[in-house]
Order: C-alpha cells, then sequence, then structure tokens
C-alpha cells in the first residue's frame, strides 16, 4: 500500500493491522493516518505520533460487540446507555485497551485520541482533535454532506471543522431516527460556543 513509513514502530503496526481488520478498513486507516499526518504538519505537531494513532484508531473494529463489551468492562470503563444501545460504537474504547495490549503503545496521547475519536469531547487535545477529523475527511470518505467544506476547514480552523462535523453527525442520526451520544452534543456546543468568541 502506498502509505507513509515512519518508522519500525509504524510498520510492525501496519503489517499487523493489516490481518486483523477488513481490506475497506485497513484502507480507511491508511487513509486516516496520512490526513492525521498532514493536519500533524499543517498544526505544528508530532507527525509521527499522529500516524501512528490515526493508523490504530479502528483496531478494535474486527471484534464483535460482545467482545468490545467485554473489553471496556474488563478495563473499568464507563459504557454510556447509548453505547449499551449501539455497542458497535464501543471500538474506540476497545480499540484504547487493543493499541496498549496488542500494538505494544503506551503513549497517553495516542490512546486518549483513540479513545475519543468516534464521540470527541469538549476541550479535546490537539492530537484527539486531528484524529476525530482525520477520520471524518479522509480521502476515502463520501458522500457526507458539505464533506468538502469540512475538509478546507480542517486546514484553517481546526476547532469549527470539529464544531461543523459534530452537527453534520448529529443532523444525520436525528434524520435517521438513531440515538445521538450526549457527549457529541456537549463536543459541538463547547466548540461552538468558542466559534462565538
Amino acid at each position: 500500500m502506498g502509505t507513509i513509513v515512519i518508522d519500525e514502530q509504524f510498520d510492525k503496526c501496519r503489517r499487523k493491522l493489516s490481518e486483523s481488520i477488513s481490506k475497506k478498513r485497513y484502507l480507511h486507516s491508511i487513509g486516516v493516518s496520512d490526513t492525521a499526518a498532514c493536519l500533524a504538519m499543517k498544526y505544528g505537531y508530532d507527525v509521527r505520533k499522529a500516524a501512528l494513532a490515526g493508523l490504530l484508531h479502528d483496531c478494535a473494529k474486527g471484534l464483535k460487540d460482545v467482545e468490545m463489551m467485554t473489553i471496556t468492562k474488563e478495563n473499568g470503563i464507563i459504557i454510556s446507555d447509548v453505547e449499551k444501545e449501539n455497542p458497535e460504537l464501543l471500538h474506540s474504547k476497545a480499540g484504547s485497551v487493543i493499541a496498549r495490549r496488542d500494538y505494544k503503545i503506551e503513549d497517553k496521547e495516542i490512546l486518549s485520541s483513540i479513545f475519543w475519536h468516534t464521540t470527541g469531547r469538549p476541550g479535546m487535545t490537539l492530537l484527539e482533535k486531528i484524529i476525530f477529523i482525520a477520520d471524518y475527511i479522509e480521502p476515502n470518505r463520501c458522500g457526507i454532506p458539505k464533506l468538502d467544506e469540512i475538509r478546507s476547514l480542517a486546514f484553517t480552523d481546526i476547532d469549527r471543522a470539529v464544531a461543523f462535523a459534530c452537527a453534520n453527525s448529529i443532523e444525520y442520526l436525528k434524520n435517521h431516527s438513531r440515538t445521538v451520544d450526549r457527549i457529541t452534543v456537549d463536543t459541538y456546543e463547547y466548540y461552538e460556543k468558542n466559534q462565538e468568541k
């Protein structure tokens, strides 16, 4: 695959990941990794860490719902009511455990960015914002309303891009009669409010 190879750890994780998730999900993960690296360059963040976090953000996607429930519970991770109803959402929280346990990632910033990449959270770190947005805008994504606008915003005002992406996700879920996790609403309100200052 034509992706950046940063160092031996990155390449080892990439090879392991390619055997653990579907080809489609792997291509998405490569897209997120590359996009995260580009965003890191733009915002002056560690490119290697961003690329590695992007690569592994969906490392739990190959697991069954029951496995993700077990992993989160065994590691004392609080599960929201929305996640209980939609256990596939647990891949981010379970992924932070898998990244540490199976991919030997010890960097807390990387693990935190994997943990929060699905819902976001108010007051995210720069890496958390990078992975949240890279997951949303990577080149393999298509069919998302206003995607080009969010892609452009991501490289000019990442906080505004986060607010826009959250608003888009909330609208999509409501239009499809799906439950919205409260933390995504909180994330939207936090970053939207910051725009008003």
